[in-house]
This record gives structure tokens, C-alpha cells and sequence, in this order.
């Protein structure tokens, strides 16, 4: 696979030294002769291409597309799609009202992003209430229904009496359609932990099949003999209760006879996080700062379930900031070890100007 392909002057270039070694001709190059070798070069180095693809595609380490589709169909893999963002809109009045006021379902509100969430219940404003909250999910499925607590300000079209929406909390659980390597690297565990009914990897892979599960920590005897606890997490960390228990009634279908399974939210283990930075001459340290909340921000997701909080990560992440000429990590003061079912949460983040 790592083999150069010869290019097309090269092919044409042998055929030409070949043809005179064999003939005793030499074949000028502005010959129709010539241009014919040139072409049957060209279609030469067509199939060396085609060849080279099909063998990429024979294996799940090279293959991409619908063809590392087939190889995850072998494995009992499939990719996940992209899944919305769920979450709360609260609707609200200027002055409670003497009528209750009706919030259809569908109810589409937005941020000042034009990133749109819609209801997906009907629901009621009680007379003499100020505010009523609706289950909500994004319009469209990735990630960028993620949004933060209070992001959500505007109605498409406002419910009759209703002045005002927002969202209490932050939309999570939207996630964008697997990628090949994501694919790719569940594809190759399953050889090399094979999954046989009963231990961890195949719990792994199961819980890992349903879309919104982006890490799983299985913990054998979790709650003594013949219990196996299934710690899940989504990208932005906890999951709804609808997924947790589509997982649960999944594996309920596949576990092991005489197994008391449970599958639940990891516990989420807090984490300060103080650092100081240099900005380089003429860089602007707020600009700096802005950047080093987001590349922390964004580490702190579900997927360190059950993984260490290193310092060296973290100042790797500080430190590949544009325009960081130095930096110093004052909390943690010590690496987190990893612990099964535990999330690491970043609670607290300072970032300060280093003197």
C-alpha cells in the first residue's frame, strides 16, 4: 500500500526505451507512434490508480465511505447518525393573564445565530402564571443545537399572548453523523477486544451503537456478584432518560442469562481549572483568553468518562493556542486519576494575565 505509483511521463518513458530495445526503432515524440504509447500510458496509469483504491477499500484501516460501511456490518457496526440537541424552552408573559394561553407543538424558536428549536409537546400557561416550561429539541440534528443557558430569544412565530422565550438551561446531545475514523476506530476494537456476549467490550459496543452515546465505562460486579453496572455519557455529558432506557432495553435483549444489568449517568467529579498566560508581543490577551476557555471548554466533554485529567493535556491545550508564549497551570495543582464512571466536569475556569 505504500508502494510510489509511477506517473505517467515514466510509463511513457519505458514504453519508449522498451519499444526501441526491442525494435531497434526509435519513435520520435511528435510521431503518431508516440502520442499512441502516451495514451495507452494514460490508461495504464488509470488502472494502477484503480487498483491501488480497491485494495484500500478490502480493509477496515483504509477503507472510507460506504465501504468502511460494509466492513462495520461484518463487525455488527453501523454509524451512527447525527442526533438533535434536547432540551427546555420556557415561554413567558409581561403580566399573568386571566385565560390560560396555548403553546402548540412545533413552536419554533431561535437564537440570534438564526439556530432554531422547536416544541415538541403541547402545553398550557395556567391563568395568573408568569412562565411555563416545554420540552424542545433543535430543528436541525448536529452540533450546533448545543447552546448555552439563555442563548434562546426569539419566536418564528409567537403563541397568541405569549411575549417571551428563552432556554433556563443549555441544549445537549447533539451530535454530527460518524465520521470514517470514528467509525474506523470501533471498527478495529472489536478486533482487538472481541466481544463475546458476556464481557466488557461487547457491552461496549452495544451501548456505543445508539447515537448519542458518546463513551461507555463497564464495571463488572459493580454491586457484587452477578451485577454489571453500564456508565454512560454524551457528548455534552448526561444523557435523557429516553436514551438511557432505549440502552437498557437494548442490552436487556442481548445480555447474559442471570445478570442484574443497570445503565446509568456517570457521577461527575468537579474540576477548577486556574491557568496564567503570556500573550505574545502584540497579541491581545482577551482575544488569547477567549480562545483558551473554548479549547478547555471543549476537552471537558463526554468523552473523558473514565479517563485521567492530566496537566500535560491540559497545557498542551493551553499552550497550542495562537499567540500563547507562555503559560502557567496553577490548577489542578496534581493529575486526576482515572475512575470508572466518573466524568470529569469543569466546574470553574480563570484564565489571568502571567506577570
Amino acid at each position: 500500500m505504500t508502494e510510489t505509483i509511477k506517473t505517467v511521463e515514466e510509463l511513457y518513458r519505458e514504453m519508449l526505451e522498451l519499444f526501441q530495445e526491442e525494435t531497434g526503432v526509435s519513435i520520435r515524440e511528435t510521431s503518431e507512434m508516440a502520442v499512441r504509447f502516451y495514451a495507452v500510458a494514460t490508461q495504464i496509469y488509470g488502472l494502477y490508480v484503480q487498483n491501488r483504491w480497491t485494495l484500500a477499500q478490502c480493509f477496515p484501516q483504509t477503507a472510507t465511505g460506504e465501504y468502511l460501511d460494509n466492513h462495520a456490518v461484518l463487525r455488527g457496526l453501523e454509524r451512527k447518525q447525527a442526533g438533535k440537541a434536547e432540551g427546555v424552552l420556557r415561554f413567558s408573559v409581561e403580566v399573568p393573564g386571566t385565560a390560560s394561553l396555548a403553546i402548540p407543538s412545533g413552536t419554533v424558536c431561535m437564537t440570534a445565530g438564526l439556530v432554531a428549536f422547536e416544541t415538541t409537546a403541547e402545553a398550557l400557561l395556567p391563568a395568573g402564571e408568569s412562565w411555563v416550561d416545554v420540552p424542545a429539541w433543535a430543528v436541525v440534528s448536529g452540533e450546533s443545537g448545543n447552546v448555552p443557558a439563555g442563548s434562546i430569544r426569539a419566536m418564528s412565530v409567537p403563541p397568541l399572548g405569549i411575549s417571551g422565550c428563552t432556554n433556563p438551561w443549555a441544549f445537549t446531545g447533539g451530535t454530527e453523523t460518524e465520521g470514517d475514523e470514528g467509525l474506523r476506530g470501533r471498527i478495529l476494537e472489536t478486533y482487538r477486544r472481541m466481544p463475546n456476549g458476556a464481557n466488557a467490550a461487547f457491552y461496549e459496543r452495544e451501548a456505543l451503537s445508539v447515537s448519542q452515546v458518546a463513551a461507555v465505562n463497564v464495571i463488572g460486579r459493580a454491586r457484587g456478584r452477578g451485577t454489571v453496572d453500564v456508565v454512560l455519557a454524551g457528548a455534552a455529558g448526561d444523557l435523557p432518560s429516553q436514551v438511557i432506557q432505549e440502552v437498557l432495553d437494548h442490552l436487556a435483549e442481548k445480555r447474559e442469562i442471570a445478570v442484574d444489568l443497570e445503565v446509568r449517568n456517570p457521577t461527575n467529579t468537579s474540576v477548577v481549572v486556574r491557568v496564567k498566560v503570556a500573550p505574545e508581543d502584540g497579541a491581545s490577551f482577551q482575544t488569547i483568553k477567549s480562545a483558551v476557555e473554548q479549547k478547555l471548554g471543549a476537552y471537558f466533554d463526554g468523552r473523558l468518562l473514565g479517563k485521567p485529567v492530566l496537566r500535560a493535556k491540559l497545557g498542551e491545550l493551553i499552550y497550542s493556542v495562537s499567540g500563547v508564549a507562555n503559560y502557567q497551570l496553577v490548577q489542578p495543582a496534581a493529575d486526576l486519576p482515572a475512575v470508572p464512571g466518573q466524568l470529569p466536569k469543569l466546574v470553574a475556569l480563570t484564565v489571568e494575565v502571567l506577570s
